[in-house]
């Protein structure tokens, strides 16, 4: 037999409070103050009886404040008052707050789909598109296989399975139309029927990271109690296959072809080294002279792109060739390349490919290695040539000595650098 509470009645294992307005103020408040006290413990419910008794009398205080100010505004006697009452709409406010209670949800309830929202929400605010939308294709993933689960209930033999899954997956599984809205399974046999080719070892590394990542996001906001697949692994070992680098005779291919897209940014990457995102977003306010040592350009962060890391904030001297092309070529004002992205630089350069068979294996990032690959052959130490191309320095095994201590190179070393960088003879060359 349930407890006696006062004010308070236990239906469906859950206590609800009621309790009845005097009956002058019945027309303005309405008949009772009834609440859920979303709790089946009796202690807990006696608490919260006691809040809502002390709402109960602030809002029949305010009520009866209010009530006899009503009744002098119309003139009407204390007798009079029930039938001039406002209606609903024209009651006055009270200022009282009535307790708001929320269910208690156990560790481990959520759904997997829900918490994944949520996490896809927070990680929207601090990645970049690119790496956004990896993640959110990992946790695609995830939510269409087992994304009614509650997030407790994951265990390590479901990982497995996912991870088995994964491995199975093609590289364009998703771009079959049988592909749109399928499930994990699905768009494994998918990839097993269409193709034999599958995600690269570590590719399939990154995605079941990216999901593990979102386990661990969901132990720190106390939605799970420990990640289930924290030991998984993929079995085969994660190997790098580098872009080619070009060889002269394939820069004086790319050179000749005089690609009306891609020329202009071609000759910035075979002569700064740049990233394509780089190229893409340079200003011409970027652009400054520094008397007989010609002009730099500044690469920082700017409306139009970040960069990848702090390290690549950087001023390049530009080659005689692209002063040149800036004068002749290129705006005198906001962008410099104003119809590029690096999502139609990597599509122009595939169509340059397929042009030229000869450039197999090549990338425009392949420029970049062209570039870094003259300054070792001219002699140039390898910090040197980081400072030019936006990475870590190498100059010390500790990174202390140069790292914390040096101001770079000078503007007249970085000059001698890119001076000495000269392009394989193409048609063309004047």
């Amino acid at each position: 037999m349930s407890p006696q509470i006062k004010y308070a009645y236990k239906r469906h294992n859950t206590w609800i409070y009621r309790r009845t307005y005097p009956k002058a103020l019945q027309p303005l408040l309405g008949s009772a103050l009834k609440q859920s006290l979303k709790t089946g413990d009796a202690t807990q419910a006696k608490a919260r009886v006691a809040e809502l008794n002390q709402t109960f009398a602030k809002v029949v205080a305010e009520a009866q404040d209010s009530m006899p100010r009503q009744g002098d505004a119309l003139g009407s006697s204390p007798t009079e008052t029930s039938s001039v009452l406002p209606t609903a709409a024209q009651a006055p406010r009270l200022g009282v707050t009535r307790p708001r209670y929320q269910r208690v949800r156990l560790v481990g309830d959520g759904l997997v789909a829900e918490l994944a929202q949520a996490y896809l929400a927070e990680v929207s605010q601090r990645l970049r598109p690119g790496s956004y939308k990896s993640v959110r294709f990992a946790l695609e993933l995830l939510t269409s296989h087992l994304g009614n689960q509650q997030v407790g209930a994951l265990t390590q033999a479901q990982g497995r399975e996912v991870l088995g899954y994964i491995t199975q997956l093609s590289p364009n599984v998703r771009k079959y139309r049988e592909g749109k809205g399928a499930t994990l399974p699905e768009l494994a046999t998918l990839s097993r029927e269409q193709e034999s080719t599958t995600l690269a070892p570590q590719t399939q590394a990154r995605v079941l990271k990216q999901m593990s990542q979102f386990l661990d996001w969901c132990v720190g906001e106390g939605e799970l109690g420990a990640n289930p697949w924290e030991a998984l692994k993929v079995k085969d070992r994660p190997e790098v296959h580098p872009h080619g680098m070009l060889s002269d005779a394939q820069v004086r291919i790319l050179l000749s072809a005089k690609d009306r897209v891609l020329h202009s940014a071609l000759l910035f990457g075979l002569l700064t080294g740049m990233r394509s995102g780089e190229i893409c977003g340079l200003m011409a306010e970027d652009i400054t002279g520094k008397g007989n040592l010609g002009r730099f350009i500044s690469i920082r962060p700017n409306r139009v792109r970040l960069l990848k890391s702090k390290a690549a904030e950087r001023e390049v001297p530009l080659h005689g060739i692209l002063e040149q092309l800036l004068d002749t070529a290129l705006p005198k004002s906001g962008r410099l390349f104003p119809h590029l992205s690096v999502d139609r630089v990597v599509k122009r350069y595939a169509l340059l490919r397929r042009r030229h068979p000869e450039l197999s294996g090549t990338v425009f990032h392949s420029t970049r290695k062209w570039f870094i690959t003259q300054c070792e052959r001219t002699g140039v130490p390898e910090h040197f040539t980081a400072s030019l191309v936006g990475h870590h320095s190498a100059r010390s095994a500790n990174k202390l000595t140069y790292g914390l201590y040096s101001a770079g190179i000078s503007d007249d070393q970085k000059r001698e650098i890119v001076d000495g960088v000269r392009l394989p003879d193409w048609e063309g060359t004047s």
